[in-house]
């Protein structure tokens, strides 16, 4: 088959290898088109639609109730209504959008399962730069992030984030998901949410010390103790770890803007007692070394035109730090001035390993204010930190994309929504020949 246009000039812009099996190869104008509404959730966790305050169904919701039951069709009043100053947004970010519209398309074939989506953004740029190390004239220092953080908001900090677009799948596993969906796995303590515990009580807490992490992530309420679902009432490793073998996790796959699409992929992460990347190494790592605190990789001026970036380039051309084409260590003898700019994360496509690196066909193009974003996924995948689609079967999808600059919270989400290959589903995915 043909390679079309948009296959043949991401590869170009990417310089990554052409697959056997591009999803741009499907011709998508025979497979049903579907929109969703995606909205902003502000702070609606988990804990606060079980509590009184969530007024018209905190009693349905603890029964089990799926959220559609009272909020049919009210996606974009309720995004409208949650994006401003209120109980559930204690910080808005000005001019940000309640919800946008997502296309969503969906096929199969004997290997793969091929996904599009498209969107417009609200900016009149694609999202595609991320965080920086910043050079003050004596040392690097961190530069930008997403809008929701308070230096951010203060103007200490100018908002840069990449654009994504996340899907979660449950195989029908994980308990209430059809119903509630990602509002399973969004919780009080989590970064951007109410009450988030000091780092002093998280290390020393027993499941957080055994997982060697400093903060609160995405969680399953089932491997907790309590009925409220508590950030600090996890279960043992033995029992999360029996959880786990049972199947109780959901998948996460992000594509990103910046630290992925340039070399054709998507991450792979898996939650369950947190948001766990799976085994092996995603596409992206820290660029930054701790003993020398400066970057471990620069932009090679031979191939990039610099060896750094400033901010005024940042929206006028790509700038991911990629270890293979365009980055070569760091010389901290370089002559470097106040004002360069090098990125946070460098991105490699042969360093990416593993159950991690299974989205290797992920491709993005923005134009003309709408990102189109193309997406196969193997079937039949056998790690046990997957949820392995195959014909015959429904799965249980949710869908977020981060939007403007920034992140968690502030991302748009949509309700669950079944998917079904050969099976009976919501939204039935297209058999290709």
């Amino acid at each position: 088959m043909k390679k079309t246009a948009i296959a043949m000039a991401v590869s170009l812009l990417t310089a990554t290898p052409v697959f056997a099996m591009e999803p741009a190869d499907v011709d998508w104008s025979k497979v049903p088109a579907n929109e969703l509404v995606l909205f902003y959730p502000g702070q609606s966790t988990y804990q606060w639609l079980r509590s009184k305050d969530h007024k018209r169904a905190f009693m349905q919701t603890q029964d089990g109730q799926a959220c559609v039951a009272c909020h049919l069709n009210e996606e974009e009043v309720l995004g409208n209504t949650l994006v401003k100053e209120g109980r559930l947004e204690p910080t808005p970010v000005e001019g940000k959008n309640g919800s946008i519209k997502l296309g969503f398309q969906v096929a199969y074939d004997n290997d793969n399962a091929y996904f599009r989506f498209q969107w417009k953004t609200l900016n009149d740029y694609a999202g595609t730069a991320h965080p920086y190390w910043r050079y003050d004239g004596k040392a690097w220092k961190a530069f930008g992030g997403p809008k929701l953080n308070e230096n951010v908001q203060s103007g200490e900090q100018p908002g840069i984030y990449e654009d994504r677009m996340s899907i979660i799948i449950d195989d029908g596993k994980v308990p209430m998901f059809k119903e509630q969906g990602c509002w399973l796995t969004c919780h009080n303590g989590e970064r951007d949410n109410p009450d988030i515990p000091e780092t002093a009580d998280v290390t020393e807490n027993p499941l957080f010390k055994h997982l060697k992490k400093k903060d609160v992530r995405k969680y399953l309420p089932s491997s907790r103790t309590d009925e409220d679902a508590s950030w600090d009432m996890g279960k043992t490793p033995e029992e999360i770890a029996q959880l786990k073998a049972d199947g109780v996790f959901l998948d996460l796959m992000q594509w990103r803007g910046h630290r992925s699409n340039p070399v054709g992929m998507a991450d792979d992460f898996n939650v369950m007692e947190y948001r766990n990347g799976d085994a092996g190494k995603n596409p992206f790592g820290k660029n930054w070394d701790k003993e020398a605190k400066q970057p471990k990789f620069m932009y090679d001026p031979a191939k990039f035109g610099s060896k750094s970036v400033k901010f005024e380039d940042i929206r006028n051309k790509p700038t991911t730090l990629i270890r293979e084409q365009n980055a070569v260590p760091f010389d901290p003898n370089a002559g470097w001035q106040e004002g360069d700019l090098i990125p946070e994360y460098v991105v490699s496509r042969e360093d990416a390993k593993g159950s991690a690196a299974d989205n290797s066909q992920a491709h993005g193009e923005w134009k003309d204010g709408v990102w189109t974003v193309v997406w196969a996924r193997k079937l039949n995948l056998a790690n046990p930190d997957d949820k392995a689609l195959s014909d015959g079967n429904s799965y249980n999808f949710s869908f977020a994309t981060h939007d403007d600059n920034i992140t968690t919270r502030g991302h748009f989400v949509s309700f669950p929504v079944t998917v079904g290959f050969g099976a009976d589903a919501t939204i039935k995915a297209t058999k290709l020949n």
